[in-house]
């Protein structure tokens, strides 16, 4: 039998459902098929296409810039593409198992029974609507990877190095010059396939009131923290300097933004430049839904099985219900799964590998039982402190986020101007506690009323301009009792997601719940001394809201995350792990996942830094294996 009479078998054989096997047409075989192209993704695949191997990229999505270019292009308007249909898919997750404390989230959607998480089905997976922000993650999650698994390669220093290949640092100009002259104490990356910018917003500096909030934070920040250190002079308050970075320092940050001119770049846009630079290497198949791995019958990988068509995926909120067709991605060499850390291990499961006891509850039998496949769940946990001022923003004058107001007029003809920026006005690192060994708080403040994710917040960014929110963000998660889990045997079918919040989770102590309390307190010092001359009142949590009892409560009520990650961990199959250090699955041959699940914690503070990083990281050992022939075996 040869090779695609065996994919057919693979596909016919065990299917749940009748499947409408098409008449493909006769493409050359791919050495690598790519599921998802978002941050891992499209890095793995760029990379191998580089390194001049054939890739298929399989993307359920179409193409972000259709039809609505400008809620993908422009950095301002990113609220706008997670709700961008040409892009979105929503899942409704639950936060707690528990209904009566679910329902007191105001962003409850009773009718989903979960919170909105927003994801993007699309060319560039979640770099197509993410908030632009590229912030490494600290040594000490590279280290913790490397300490699991004894695999040297994981150290943080050889991981800097990855960071170093994707960054092409464009807003420190000085050190460019000095780098080329072989000074180099930041440790930039100058010369990456991802540009990194520094927002230009020329109007906030005109702007008054901006002005007289970062004297007043610049002032607060001071107090909290002192003088600056001697390592964030140097790095001129940069968090991805070096000099930061293996000092863990805190204090006040700006926020590098992944822009190109202004403009957003990712995993789409190197996508196409690699598929533009090597047409015979890389290829894209945008709408096809993978349905399931395919296999030999002894465990190796020899295919995808997806479904053609536009807006298969029931996540999509105009999703199709009628029929598809089937057809089957076939792979020399490998199988890489990148749908992000929901979809793979949907996927996972889907293809017999996962929980027996899960698999057998939808009649899919168990080729490998890997009882961690769609454990582990993490995210971050955020809340909003929202202040209204006095008055409305003079640079949001006429303002209406759309393509006809001047401030649009402004960004499409010079790149200037506030929709440069993603609306961060300042941002702050600390440690919720001294003795924390690396800062786990993240505080930013946006121009704009943000309380986290529910349908149609957007419109709130657009209709209010009179409004100042510090988000707290806190990283280095305790809880790993979070969940994916098939609730059906159509890989049309959306997951059941819950990510078993605080006291639900792991984190016996309540240390999660009580740094977060900690950053409320941080941000509130923050905007210390602004009432009554620039802030009317405090609207969320509320000036009546003082003691530690009601913020914890305010907390668990509106927490929220965006970061979703670590459903199929890299560690032991008998303590959980999903994967090899090298990305393989466990118990199959030539099948890896190079996405968000991979980390067996949450890393840095902003995931999607991590995230392209491993991407470089896998295709390094995936080009070293097939050099040996080991992925031909």
């Amino acid at each position: 039998m040869n090779r695609r009479d065996l994919l057919k078998a693979a596909v016919l054989v065990g299917t749940a459902g009748p499947r409408v096997l098409a008449d493909q047409p006769a493409e050359p075989e791919p050495d690598y098929v790519v599921v998802g192209s978002g941050a891992g993704g499209g890095t793995v695949a760029a990379r191998l296409a580089e390194a001049g191997y054939s890739v298929l990229v399989l993307e359920a999505g179409g193409d972000p810039r259709s039809p609505e270019a400008a809620s993908y292009d422009v950095p301002a308007f990113h609220p706008f593409a997670t709700e961008n249909p040409a892009m979105r898919w929503d899942f409704f997750v639950r936060h707690y198992g528990n209904t009566v404390k679910q329902a007191r989230d105001p962003k409850f959607v009773r009718e989903q029974d979960g919170v909105w998480y927003p994801r993007a089905g699309t060319l560039g997976g979640c770099t197509a609507h993410n908030a632009l922000i590229l912030v490494y993650p600290s040594n000490s999650d590279w280290d913790q990877i490397a300490d699991l698994t004894g695999d040297p390669s994981w150290r943080s220093p050889e991981m800097w190095k990855y960071f170093q290949r994707i960054e092409n640092c464009r807003y420190r100009p000085y050190e460019r010059f000095w780098h080329a002259v072989g000074i180099d104490p930041s440790r930039h990356g100058w010369s990456g396939w991802l540009p990194t910018e520094k927002a230009a917003p020329e109007d906030a500096i005109a702007d008054g009131q901006v002005r007289k909030v970062i004297a007043q934070s610049v002032n607060n920040v001071l107090k909290e923290f002192g003088a600056p250190s001697l390592s964030r002079l140097e790095a001129l308050f940069d968090p991805n300097d070096w000099r930061v970075v293996e000092r863990d320092d805190i204090g006040a940050r700006y926020t590098p933004l992944t822009t190109d001119h202004f403009q957003r770049v990712g995993a789409r846009e190197r996508l196409l430049s690699v598929a533009k630079q090597y047409p015979d290497c890389l290829r894209i198949e945008l709408h096809a839904l993978a349905t399931r791995v395919l296999f030999d019958d002894r465990n190796r990988a020899i295919g995808v099985e997806y479904e053609k068509g536009e807006r298969l995926y029931a996540a999509h909120p105009n999703a199709s219900t009628g029929a598809a067709e089937t057809r089957m991605a076939p792979a020399r060499r490998e199988v890489i799964l990148a749908g992000g850390a929901l979809n793979t291990p949907q996927l996972l499961m889907l293809s017999g590998i996962g929980d027996p006891g899960v698999l057998g509850t939808y009649s899919i039998r168990t080729r490998v039982a890997l009882r961690g496949v769609g454990r582990n769940l993490q995210d971050r946990y955020e809340v909003s402190v929202v202040n209204r001022m006095q008055k409305s923003w003079e640079m949001l004058n006429g303002a209406t986020f759309t393509t006809a107001d001047p401030q649009y007029r402004s960004w499409a003809t010079g790149r200037k101007g506030v929709y440069t920026t993603n609306g961060t006005l300042l941002s702050v690192i600390q440690r919720s506690a001294a003795g924390k060994p690396v800062p786990d708080l993240f505080c930013y403040a946006v121009l704009a009323d943000f309380r986290g994710y529910k349908p149609g917040y957007s419109e709130e960014v657009r209709r209010r301009h009179d409004y100042l929110t510090w988000v707290v963000l806190k990283g280095h998660t305790n809880n790993t009792g979070g969940s994916v889990t098939i609730t059906s045997p159509d890989p049309r079918a959306r997951p059941a997601i819950n990510f078993r919040y605080f006291d639900e989770g792991t984190d016996a102590t309540g240390d999660d719940l009580q740094a977060v309390v900690d950053g409320v307190k941080l941000v509130r010092r923050m905007t210390d001394g602004m009432k009554p001359d620039l802030i009317s009142r405090e609207e969320l949590p509320g000036d009546d809201v003082k003691s530690d009892a009601a913020l914890k409560q305010f907390v668990q009520d509106h927490a929220w995350g965006h970061h979703a990650s670590c459903t199929c961990p890299i560690g032991a199959e008998a303590s959980g792990g999903v994967l090899t250090s090298d990305f393989k699955v466990h118990g199959t041959e030539r099948l890896r996942v190079v996405d968000a699940s991979v980390f067996p914690r949450v890393p840095g503070l902003f995931i999607v830094s991590a995230i392209y990083m491993i991407g470089e990281k896998a295709a390094d050992v995936i080009i070293e294996d097939a050099k040996a022939g080991r992925s031909l075996r």
